[in-house]
């Protein structure tokens, strides 16, 4: 992951082609900083070719008396003069043996490993220069072009510009492919071409978008005897890189010092500036002693982010040991408020963000159309989680949003097949059946769909009714049903708790729908109902839930069987619209696309957010039944739904969640996604994908955590592991689970138990309600990175 020294000032080399002159300006600046007596380190990642042409001997070579001060590297070396990725192809085929080229993970873990090492080497000032191969597009030896490979490391860029015909637009190209993946860039270097001038626009060019831009008299072109190119090439090196350190590539020195020493800076006074100026949502600010408790990100990548550590890395090491990369990688553990899908920075997403930004920026949208927003419309109505039942998709900006939609769609239909003689005053009194525990966001008519809590505001009116679910976990190593007192009195059960034999049999809402303790469902949701209209309750006007797990009312996995009950139920004694908020359980978080086939139900509404643009952009989208629709047709204006957001259909997100879509169906038809499966015995058959239940976390892990005497109770569906602490106390207020896992959110720099791709040692980002801590990966997060974080939560567990 990404590194970053104190000492050791490292910059990578990008061309924006082959043939731009990127050796001879690196060499440049290797001598440069060698003749300032400052240490230089050089890498050449992938070298191919004759190594008599190879880059890193180049350098060796054209040192000259500075070598003392220079050391050169080459991972990976190549006889064939081709792109990486052939060579390795070539080496291959005159083996015995088969071998796979290295993956990128494994690319990267050397490139970070030989620049940890480098630092070791020096506790002064150091200058580090590494060089890719071709342009910023060539391949790398998996095949994955270099621009995306090295990503993960983040480096800070210096582009060498091409100053041939054409040369404008290839480094302008390769400058904008740079920065849709997030790359500093530091410098723009290239030579002067007395013909094509490209490094007149360029500056100018460059100056704009606040980039330094330096060029260079060219080399003469090479001699085919061997002495006296040497012999040139060792005069022009003399004339560009002077003795008297007076000249343009010193100024390059200089402005990278420059930029390596303002980021150290920013870096170090964002704690300080954060806590000046932000208001952070879910913090309580009394609680955030100073600035080492705020976590500074300084990138993201895949399932990690990259966070600063300069605060305490005094602590890390003494002056003898070695020293300590100022960023660390932390994996997302929350999944970004559970918005990631497919890790941070996702090139393929900020594509298509870029496309829509380019083809659109935003436009209006009422009585409108364009081609993002249609085809997510068409294939959420007819192909994704409305497959079946839905006829409309209603978009707007978040979760919230969209449940404030669809709230306004259940009370109109509501009213609507009360007649005409709605008394306006009592329509105002009306509420929804939900369950406690419930969470539908942050926007008022949400809060008031759901009962007084943490989450309410001032302003709040809880409106309608909440019945205590039953709810289902791993206690012990036994998966059990959980009764409120009311129900397990009507199921005679004798006991307040279940038993089920697996997962799979308490999720199998078909073949136990028969079942007593469903009677025993009906007769009390019958019960509650009958009592609320004899003792004068609301007039109840939607069943609003989370279907399967209520996240923020602390990740509460309710009895599907129960839900499925209670949509029967509801639908039969009152002929209520029945609205899924499946923002958080949706499209595959749970490892299903919705959970409509698992309970056999499906809704009047749902709402969909979150994963649905893989975590890049806000969006979300309530999909209506037909029936739900036609409650708003008629030729009066006043009778539309007057709902409406400024960035509704915004092209960017509709754009990037059908780039995420196509994505997330792969992913969940892949082999990987199969085995998850099987080992928790869940079907694998197409036909019953949809309703199989499973999870990417390993069930022994969970049967293991479930059975310690420190653990309530374990849950785990899909990405989601869910730990409830044993605590007396309990409830969202409770600190237990923050206190017990605090050591997790911290590498551990001599910890083989956790390990990221490219080997570093990694922290673990996660969130915690109350006594509940909660774990989350994306669809596609590595087997590997999941094992490390199991192995560190069981760690600290067991020594604690």
């Amino acid at each position: 992951m990404s590194l970053l020294f104190k000492h050791l000032r490292v910059h990578q080399i990008f061309g924006a082609n082959t043939d731009v002159g990127k050796t001879i300006l690196t060499t440049a600046l290797v001598r440069a900083s060698a003749a300032r007596g400052i240490p230089v380190h050089y890498l050449k990642p992938v070298s191919t070719g004759h190594i008599s042409d190879a880059d890193d001997k180049h350098i060796d070579y054209f040192v000259g008396d500075r070598k003392a001060n220079v050391d050169t590297a080459c991972l990976f070396r190549f006889d064939e003069p081709v792109s990486p990725h052939l060579a390795v192809r070539m080496a291959q085929g005159r083996r015995s043996h088969k071998m796979d080229p290295p993956t990128d993970d494994a690319f990267v873990n050397a490139v970070s490993s030989h620049i940890r090492e480098c630092a070791m080497h020096h506790d002064s000032i150091s200058h580090m220069y590494v060089e890719t191969a071709g342009g910023v597009h060539s391949p790398t030896l998996s095949g994955t072009t270099q621009v995306d490979c090295y990503r993960p490391l983040f480096l800070p860029t210096v582009l060498i510009g091409d100053s041939h015909l054409g040369g404008i637009s290839t480094t302008i190209s390769s400058y904008e492919s740079l920065v849709l993946r997030g790359y500093i860039i530091d410098m723009v270097l290239l030579f002067h071409d007395g013909y094509y001038r490209n490094w007149e626009y360029l500056k100018p060019y460059f100056a704009d978008r606040g980039i330094h831009v330096l060029s260079f008299d060219a080399p003469h072109k090479r001699l085919a005897d061997p002495d006296e190119e040497n012999a040139l090439m060792k005069a022009y090196y003399a004339k560009l890189v002077p003795e008297n350190h007076h000249s343009a590539i010193y100024d390059a020195l200089d402005h990278l010092d420059q930029c390596h020493a303002r980021r150290l800076a920013e870096l170090e006074s964002m704690p300080k500036r954060t806590l000046d100026t932000i208001w952070w949502p879910f913090v309580q600010h009394g609680h955030v002693k100073g600035t080492p408790d705020v976590n500074v990100i300084d990138s993201a990548s895949q399932d990690f982010f990259t966070v600063y550590n300069g605060q305490s890395s005094s602590t890390l090491t003494s002056p003898h040991e070695p020293p300590v990369s100022l960023l660390e990688p932390q994996f997302d553990g929350s999944a970004s408020w559970w918005t990631q899908a497919l890790g941070h920075a996702r090139p393929e997403l900020t594509l298509a963000a870029a496309h829509a930004a380019g083809r659109y920026g935003h436009v209006m949208f009422p009585q409108a159309t364009h081609l993002p927003a249609l085809r997510l419309a068409e294939r959420l109505v007819h192909e994704g989680p409305g497959k079946g039942w839905a006829a409309r998709a209603f978009f707007s900006d978040d979760g919230s949003t969209g449940m404030e939609v669809a709230l306004k769609m259940a009370l109109r239909v509501f009213s609507t097949r009360q007649g005409c003689d709605v008394d306006v005053k009592e329509q105002k009194k009306w509420g929804i059946l939900g369950l406690k525990g419930s969470y539908h966001g942050d926007t008022i008519g949400a809060m008031d769909a759901c009962e007084e809590g943490v989450y309410t505001c001032e302003w709040h009116e809880a409106k309608g009714i909440w019945l205590d679910p039953p709810t289902v976990a791993n206690r012990k190593g036994s998966f059990i049903i959980s009764l409120p007192p009311a129900i397990a009195e009507l199921a005679g059960a004798g006991s307040d708790t279940v038993r089920v034999s697996s997962l799979q049999e308490a999720y199998a809402v078909e073949s136990r729908i028969k079942s007593p303790l469903a009677q025993a469902y009906e007769c009390f949701i019958e019960q509650t109902l009958k009592n609320l209209k004899e003792n004068g309750g609301p007039t109840i006007a939607a069943l609003v839930l989370e279907p399967l797990v209520m996240g923020a009312g602390g990740m509460i996995f309710v009895d599907p069987l129960f839900q499925r009950v209670l949509i029967d139920v509801v639908r039969r004694e009152l002929g209520l619209p029945v609205i899924f908020d499946e923002v958080f359980a949706g499209l595959y978080r749970l490892g299903m696309r919705s959970s409509g086939p698992l309970l056999g139900v499906q809704p009047d509404i749902s709402v969909h957010a979150k994963i649905l643009t893989g975590g890049l952009v806000p969006l979300a989208v309530t999909l209506a039944s037909d029936s739900i629709f036609r409650a708003f047709m008629s030729d009066k204006k006043i009778d539309a739904l007057l709902h409406g957001h400024s960035y509704t259909a915004y092209p960017l997100g509709c754009e990037v969640a059908n780039k995420t879509l196509d994505i997330v169906e792969k992913i969940a038809a892949s082999n990987d996604w199969d085995q998850a499966r099987v080992k928790w015995n869940a079907s694998v058959a197409n036909q019953t994908r949809e309703s199989s239940v499973w999870s990417f976390w390993d069930p022994e892990f969970v049967d293991k955590v479930a059975r310690l005497s420190i653990v309530s109770e374990v849950m785990a569906l899909g990405t989601v592991l869910a730990i409830k602490i044993r605590d007396d106390a309990g409830g969202y207020q409770s600190h237990s689970a923050q206190k017990l896992l605090a050591s997790i959110k911290y590498s551990e720099q001599n910890n083989s138990v956790s390990a990221a791709p490219g080997g570093s040692p990694f922290g673990i980002n996660y969130r915690t309600l109350g006594d509940v801590a909660y774990f989350m990966s994306s669809l596609n997060t590595p087997v590997a990175v999941v094992r490390s974080i199991q192995d560190r939560i069981w760690v600290t567990l067991t020594c604690t």
